[in-house]
């Protein structure tokens, strides 16, 4: 019997992919715990459907990406912070205050967990921290601390 896997099933076959079973091993364990489904031709078409969706979804995040990686040089994100002596800033500034920052100033929305920051950010100045887009693309925010006026 040929049947469409839900999930990975170890030692069949992975998420997606159409594996041909023997009837009881369908009925009796893929069938009753919603691993697989039987590969009638409304599943086939509907799994191609599917499949065509994912890469058009695919296909259009990375433009996007490709796009904002071009545009996120010429817009640096500008943080105002408290400051002990000597320049130095109480606390540090996190990725999560970048991406706030980002979305407000510029309405770009990165979350923070795609953001890679080297070192933490304690002083005045410009920083660049690395941006984790779709795929492989990586795209540089430029982070610009200037001290609040109390």
């Amino acid at each position: 019997m040929k049947v469409i896997l839900l999930q990975d099933v170890k030692a069949q076959g992975k998420k997606g992919e159409m594996i041909n079973v023997s009837d009881g091993y369908a009925r009796n364990f893929l069938f009753p715990r919603k691993l697989a489904m039987e590969a009638t031709t409304d599943a086939l078409n509907a799994k191609k459907n599917a499949d065509e969706a994912a890469e058009r979804r695919a296909r259009l995040e990375k433009e996007n990406s490709m796009k904002l990686r071009d545009e996120l040089p010429s817009k640096p994100v500008k943080i105002y912070a408290k400051a002990g002596t000597g320049g130095r800033l109480f606390g540090s500034v996190t990725t999560k205050e970048v991406s706030e920052e980002l979305k407000k100033q510029y309405g770009i929305d990165i979350p923070k967990a795609k953001l890679v920051q080297d070192e933490a950010i304690k002083s005045f100045g410009t920083y660049e921290i690395k941006a984790k887009l779709a795929g492989e693309i990586t795209a540089t925010v430029t982070v610009q601390v200037f001290e609040a006026k109390v």
